[in-house]
């Protein structure tokens, strides 16, 4: 057996004697639509009976199935494009990748992100060509598609393994599973039983009654009841340990899913723990991390003339929140700077009011309520200039944030040429009035329009149209190529010759 590169972001074993196999892990990665969540639901149906699966905790992130006496680790990844930072995390913590594509379809972009985000992992791949079951698949030219982005499977002369399922019909799952396992059996996975605990953070948010809540994968040792954990941003004294069913158990071996209450907040996603020897320990090592972060902060010197849009963020999961920042992130900030004062998980609370209100923020909460604590300062305070809006769906966060963005940036207002006139006679001129006659020779007049007067090519002065007429006979409207007589209002005197160019004012307002 190798001991040489077994771990994931680990040190190596010491205590050789403690080195025992552990379950694989697996991360399914893909193009949204092409069957990701229908896989994993029918891995799930397939091997978890009716009555566990009805016990599945919403939000775990992960699962595992027995098979032939063995089991392996699913993590649950979204399949929405919002969502590629945390599948790509999700490469990092997993054993084995699953690429899954449309067998009617092909490689499409996000194929192309998530093998991007394996390669990094450096971890080893199983295509699994779904949809099979539909008229238009064709597996054989997804093969090949997928040799000409680096990817060649084993039936092509390469070393990658291939399955065809239809997670629909729940068809080739279990030669899935069996491919898993081999793939597992190939590169020996093991973890040291005797080091301490190590693992991570794979879904966090805030439970109404049971407070700060963890879902995480033990990557090492074995994680008990009343271990003390920290991450770089939340610690525990760990008051109960649940497997994924939601069942409660003493202890978490190496590679299984385990949901952690006793959090003294929401611990960020994708973030290490490690065990501690006390809760001052724990409190130290946060501390710690705080002042280097802080340390490490860039001033960004930023232009006096840009403007600043503040929001505060709130969401259901650490996942989400990720998720959210990251496409925050990608909304173009030369105009406006986008800040978040805060962002985490929960419900929209009084103390997030009234950062608001002193920061003149946007509350954007994703997946949340606002609490009675909040909507009774509000009502009381008649607050009316707090803004909070809340969404189901990230893309419509992110189209809105941005719109609202906009909406910073002053308005311009742009002329647009709608006609010329040359200026052939001058029939009658009274104060600032005159009536001139002439010919229209681009687009078009049309009563009550502004002008701009030109002899030479020099502007003159300007005006407006206050009457039109054509063969002594009021009109709305002349286009080019007919005769027109004006009646001109304005601050110049129009001789024979000069330019008539009329005009309409449009705001035109600014983009990102």
């Amino acid at each position: 057996m190798r001991y040489d590169n077994l771990f994931i972001g680990m040190e190596k074993i010491k205590n050789q004697n403690q080195i025992k196999s552990r379950p694989p892990i697996a991360v399914v990665l893909g193009h949204v639509d092409h069957g990701k969540s229908s896989l994993l639901e029918a891995i799930k149906n397939f091997k978890i009976t009716e009555k566990e699966s009805g016990g599945i905790t919403q939000h775990i992130g992960a699962y595992e199935v027995e098979v032939k006496d063995r089991k392996i680790t699913f993590i649950d990844t979204p399949g929405h494009e919002a969502f590629f930072t945390m599948r790509e995390r999700g490469a990092k913590v997993a054993d084995i990748a699953l690429l899954v594509v449309d067998a009617s379809q092909s490689v499409q972009t996000q194929t192309k992100e998530a093998l991007h985000a394996i390669k990094k992992a450096g971890i080893p791949m199983i295509v699994v060509i779904n949809k099979i079951d539909l008229p238009q698949a064709d597996p054989e030219r997804i093969k090949r598609d997928l040799s000409k982005i680096d990817v060649l499977v084993e039936s092509m002369g390469g070393t990658i393994p291939a399955v065809n399922v239809s997670a629909k019909e729940k068809t080739g799952i279990e030669e899935l599973l069996d491919v898993i396992l081999l793939v597992a059996d190939m590169s020996e996975f093991v973890a040291d039983s005797s080091s301490e605990a190590e693992g991570f953070i794979i879904e966090s948010f805030m439970h109404g009654l049971q407070g700060p809540i963890a879902n995480a994968i033990t990557l090492k040792g074995i994680l008990k009841t009343k271990d003390i954990i920290s991450t770089d941003s939340a610690y525990a004294k760990i008051k109960s340990l649940k497997n994924f069913l939601g069942q409660e158990i003493q202890e978490a071996q190496a590679s299984q899913p385990v949901i952690i209450l006793g959090f003294d907040k929401v611990p960020s996603v994708g973030e290490k723990f490690k065990i501690r020897k006390s809760v001052k320990e724990a409190e130290e090592k946060i501390k710690s991390k705080e002042v280097k972060a802080k340390g490490n902060t860039r001033v960004i010197e930023t232009d006096a003339t840009k403007k600043i849009f503040n929001i505060v963020l709130k969401g259901d999961v650490g996942g989400s929140l990720e998720a959210i920042e990251a496409m925050l992130k990608n909304i173009p900030q030369e105009k406006v700077i986008l800040r978040i004062l805060k962002s985490e998980v929960g419900d929209i609370s009084e103390t997030d009011v009234k950062l608001a209100k002193m920061a003149k923020a946007e509350i954007l909460g994703f997946r949340v309520k606002i609490n009675s604590s909040a909507s009774k300062f509000l009502k009381n305070e008649k607050e009316k200039d707090v803004r909070i809006k809340t969404f189901d769906i990230i893309y419509e966060l992110i189209q809105e944030t941005r719109k609202d963005m906009e909406k910073t940036l002053l308005s311009e207002v742009v002329k647009k040429q709608v006609g010329k006139l040359k200026t052939i006679l001058v029939f009658f001129s009274e104060k600032n009035r005159q009536i001139v006659g002439g010919k229209i020779t681009e687009g078009e007049l049309r009563r009550g329009l502004k002008l701009e007067v030109f002899r030479s090519a020099e502007k003159i002065g300007h005006g407006k149209i206050v009457n039109l007429q054509r063969d002594k006979k009021d009109i709305d409207k002349l286009s080019k190529g007919s005769e027109a007589g004006i009646l001109f209002e304005g601050n110049v005197k129009i001789e024979p010759g000069d330019i008539l160019e009329a005009y309409v004012e449009e705001m035109k307002k600014d983009t990102l």
